[in-house]
């Protein structure tokens, strides 16, 4: 006989609900990212060559804001031109009160190749400033022009930054001077502007120098910052002096710190090797060791009339970096 089914077979019984997670009373949140930390490179020229400033111009995805004394340097130019051409926005600001003849070249160039190039504001004696930013993120402030004529013999440095701080203070300013608008820039974590805060931050900087000032300038007429270094060596404080004299321009200068116990070793040559950089180096291999790097001389024109751009800071490799270059250059000089 065959069995006959049954009309209901038993059915396997459902699977039980799985419950719904409770919520911790005290949820963990995500973690913040990190931010990056903030990073200084020093570049040393003529040793380093510009392999850095041009590498950095290259990596630009969003945005080039340049502000420039002098540039000759057609492989410069170039990029610029092949980044805009590329999708990124660049501005540059060139100076003409005193190098619009120089500067006219890349101006023509950068207009006709998609770059807004814009002559500097008329109301600053001179746009001294050598100031690269890329993508609001990084920044070169420099103290060397964009001139292939003197890359091979002339003391420079640009130091490589990615402090928001003064980045964010850079822009708004390269933004007002774009346009031709008053501005009192931000000084930021460490930003030194002319004709604002240079020479107060300058004065600053010896007068709290303890121990040792180790400098280097092309020009030095400013009478507060003599002032101001003649009484860090009547306090003790040790002062080495590397100056560009061609044509014994600052001799008054360098005699009247001479008598007062400085240390100088001069350059005179207008075609050999030819000190560019205006470097402050304070209490090196102290604890409250400083640093300044920038576009200022020590000059009246340069700290009270123009636009310039440093910034005082304390990376121990950059004050190493300093220290070791100027030393040569000290060593390497003529004694006064």
């Amino acid at each position: 006989m065959h069995s006959t089914p049954s009309p209901n077979p038993a059915q396997p019984p459902a699977p039980a609900p799985t419950p719904a997670p409770v919520p911790s009373p005290n949820p963990t949140p995500s973690p913040t990212p990190a931010p990056s930390p903030v990073t200084y490179t020093l570049i040393t020229e003529p040793a380093d060559g510009l392999t850095s400033i041009y590498n950095l111009i290259s990596s630009a995805k969003k945005s080039i804001d340049m502000t420039m004394y002098e540039l000759t340097d057609i492989t410069v130019t170039s990029m610029l031109g092949k980044a805009a051409a590329a999708g990124v926005v660049v501005r540059v600001i060139l100076d003409q009160n005193d190098e619009k003849t120089s500067n006219t070249p890349a101006y023509n160039y950068l207009q006709e190749n998609g770059v807004s190039v814009h002559w500097a504001n008329p109301v600053y004696e001179a746009t001294h400033q050598k100031t690269i930013t890329v993508d609001q993120a990084t920044t070169a402030i420099m103290t060397l022009n964009l001139t292939p004529t003197d890359y091979a013999t002339t003391r420079d440095f640009a130091v490589i930054t990615n402090n928001a701080n003064d980045i964010a203070a850079i822009e708004a300013v390269f933004s007002a001077d774009f346009q031709n608008q008053a501005i009192t820039p931000s000084t930021g974590d460490n930003l030194v502007w002319s004709p604002t805060n240079s020479l107060s931050a300058l004065e600053a900087l010896i007068g709290a120098a303890q121990t040792s000032l180790l400098l280097s300038q092309e020009e030095f007429d400013e009478p507060a910052l003599e002032s101001a270094l003649e009484a860090a060596l009547k306090r003790g404080v040790a002062v080495t002096l590397v100056q560009e004299n061609l044509e014994g321009k600052y001799t008054s200068t360098l005699t009247a710190l001479n008598s007062a116990g400085a240390k100088i070793a001069v350059y005179t040559s207008s075609t050999g090797y030819y000190i560019h950089a205006k470097t402050v180096l304070a209490d090196y291999g102290t604890p409250t060791a400083q640093l300044f790097v920038g576009s200022e001389n020590f000059t009246t024109e340069s700290l009270g009339n123009n636009r310039e751009l440093g910034l005082i800071f304390s990376d121990p490799a950059c004050m190493t970096g300093v220290y070791t270059a100027i030393t040569a250059d000290f060593n390497g000089g003529t004694p006064f």
